[in-house]
């Protein structure tokens, strides 16, 4: 049986997080995408509000509009004027920055960011961003396993046909990855 792991030599051909790390997997793309979470539009804004070379932004913001996640198009009050904004490609990403800011601050700074990121209805800070489960239930790294995609197609056909034992999957746990061998 071989070992149930992510592929770590894909570095690009079929994995989604080198591949999405080559796109905003650098701080100046993450501090652009913030910026742009706070209403930041403009290519001169960008320069002050985040203390950015100008040769830096232009190649960060043309590597965000070639990925689709930022578009670029003229300013509807001056068309001399371009702004950039985000797309729902872009707007996807709220989750990630939301995530490392949660974790820079219980493990960096120790300290809420301020201001707080609130809920617009009922005016509470938003809790902790987490993993779910299919039932909605909180997961850790505990709760959590690889399967081989063959196999959970597998037993998806089984389950459309009234069988759910799930029980005898080949798993890897998480948990389990990194401690030393019984062996």
């Amino acid at each position: 049986m071989h070992k149930l792991t992510e592929n770590l030599s894909e570095l690009g051909t079929g994995c989604s997080l080198p591949i999405s790390l080559e796109v905003i997997g650098e701080r100046w793309c993450f501090m652009i995408l913030r910026a742009s979470f706070n209403g930041v539009r403009h290519f001169e804004d960008f320069l002050s509000e985040i203390g950015i070379a100008r040769n830096i932004l232009a190649n960060r913001l043309t590597r965000l509009v070639e990925a689709g996640i930022m578009s670029r198009r003229p300013c509807d009050h001056d068309k001399r004027k371009v702004e950039y904004r985000l797309t729902d490609k872009g707007a996807d990403l709220l989750a990630v920055i939301v995530a490392i800011r949660q974790w820079g601050e219980k493990w960096e700074t120790g300290v809420r960011s301020n201001p707080v990121l609130a809920d617009a209805k009922d005016r509470q800070p938003i809790s902790q961003i987490t993993i779910r489960a299919h039932d909605d239930r909180i997961l850790g790294l505990e709760d959590l396993c690889w399967i081989d995609e063959a196999e959970l197609e597998s037993h998806a056909r089984d389950d459309s046909k009234g069988a759910s034992d799930r029980g005898d999957m080949v798993v890897r746990h998480l948990k389990e990855i990194g401690e030393p061998s019984a062996a």
